[in-house]
């Protein structure tokens, strides 16, 4: 494919762990970050030049530190090409440190734009790839690529020794969940941040032979439940023993605004990503109820929460040129 000069990607926020799923399971949703690349005249002396606007603009980093370009530079590094000088403009949408996958979509982000600057000599599977690396875990970034909800797999190579995370040089085999349309996610994002290192220094470094079976059992009752719609299931489903019983500490008012959403009409609420946003699951007819409830709970607290029933993005990763 011919060189192009300026190639715009639109990327969907996502939410991980959904409960139970904690590390291999997330869906996009229908809010985006926006990245344009452009080429800069090869005698450019800048390498880059970065402009950002949108919500949270000023926190966005924009010399060569920025997770986009670095995205950018490990995809030419991966092709054994020089990176061309360009021109990023980010339009931020996604707020950082929320648990909204916004470093997830600052990599596809960069990755994406930097394969289709390159003419596109990369599968998606091998951005993909590539993006996993990057980010560690595919909770986010698989989503967010490829648009609905995923559960990832590594599928390791037969020799040990294996790398820490059990990649290990192995694959992904990455399946997609049908969600039932009357589940309706319902986002509440909280006015203050939690940094995602933060969220996963909580955490104990082993867990009981027990808490392992009853988050197995509750994934696969999450994945039908999501297809089926059954709110039962999906009630018991969206326990887990992972990583929310050790997080719920530093969301200040979580118990109160779980309670509220429940109390609404919501099937359960879980915490997205690494917090602080939280997430209830619940049906067409109580979303605004939940919604309003959630809000409500959280001014208790003297905190201010942007709260909404949000759609599920089914395209992902989206590139015009």
């Amino acid at each position: 494919m011919p060189e192009t000069s300026t190639v715009t990607v639109t990327v969907p926020a996502t939410t991980a762990n959904l409960g139970p799923g904690f590390d291999c399971i997330g869906a996009a949703l229908s809010l985006y970050n926006r990245f344009q690349f452009s080429r800069l005249e090869p005698s450019a002396t800048e390498k880059v030049k970065i402009t950002v606007t949108g919500q949270e603009a000023a926190k966005v980093k924009t010399d060569d530190s920025n997770l986009a370009y670095q995205a950018f530079l490990k995809l030419y590094d991966r092709l054994n090409q020089s990176p061309p000088p360009v021109a990023i403009h980010i339009d931020m949408q996604v707020p950082l440190a929320r648990g909204l996958g916004s470093s997830a979509t600052a990599i596809v982000g960069g990755l994406v734009g930097a394969n289709e600057l390159a003419g596109a000599p990369l599968s998606q599977v091998q951005v993909m790839q590539l993006a996993i690396e990057l980010e560690g875990h595919p909770d986010n970034v698989v989503p967010a690529l490829l648009g609905g909800c995923r559960l990832a797999a590594s599928n390791p190579p037969p020799q040990p020794p294996l790398t820490k995370g059990g990649q290990g040089g192995g694959s992904w085999e990455i399946c997609d969940i049908p969600w039932h349309h009357n589940i309706v996610p319902v986002v509440a994002i909280p006015d203050f941040e939690l940094s995602t290192a933060e969220a996963r220094k909580v955490l104990p470094a082993d867990y009981s032979k027990a808490d392992a079976i009853f988050n197995a059992a509750h994934l696969g009752l999450l994945v039908r439940a999501l297809e089926t719609g059954n709110e039962n299931w999906l009630r018991c489903a969206l326990q887990d023993k992972i990583h929310q019983p050790y997080r719920q500490s530093l969301i200040k008012g979580y118990e109160a605004v779980q309670q509220a959403a429940v109390n609404a009409g919501a099937c359960g609420m879980v915490i997205s990503g690494a917090g602080p946003t939280l997430l209830a699951l619940t049906d067409v007819t109580s979303a605004e109820a939940v919604e309003k409830g959630m809000v409500a709970a959280w001014m208790e607290f003297g905190v201010k929460a942007e709260v909404r029933a949000i759609g599920l993005d089914t395209q992902g990763a989206q590139v015009s040129l």
